[in-house]
């Protein structure tokens, strides 16, 4: 297990859900679900590092992002292979929601860069 990162067995449900019931979290998840790593700062825009660091933790701890070091930054990525293995369609679903819900899509894209 890397630090802080949850094994596959050890990812929980209601801690996914908790992580993405937030949408600031959420639009994270949508960045991410294009398959590549992105540098923190290249997800989200106008919001404060603090805040940030935060919102890593969460997505991290409950096993919903990989996090590693690359230099002075980190990437991020999603564990979509480990989420879809314990929870099965889950990502798609929400996402598909996400698309779907004009409610959560504009509050998910106002964060999204070039928003």
């Amino acid at each position: 297990m890397t630090p802080n990162h949850p094994d596959r067995d050890q990812i929980r449900l209601e801690n996914v859900l908790a992580a993405l019931g937030n949408p600031v979290r959420l639009t994270v998840v949508r960045v991410l679900a294009d398959g590549g790593e992105h540098t923190c700062g290249s997800v989200l825009q106008g919001i404060a590092k603090s805040t940030l660091t935060h919102h890593w933790r969460v997505l991290r701890d409950s096993g919903v992002i990989w996090q590693r070091p690359y230099g002075r930054e980190n990437l991020l990525s999603l564990r979509r292979e480990d989420l879809d293995a314990r929870f099965p369609g889950l990502l798609d679903s929400l996402l598909s929601a996400v698309r779907g819900d004009a409610l959560t899509l504009e509050a998910t894209s106002a964060n999204l860069p070039g928003a």
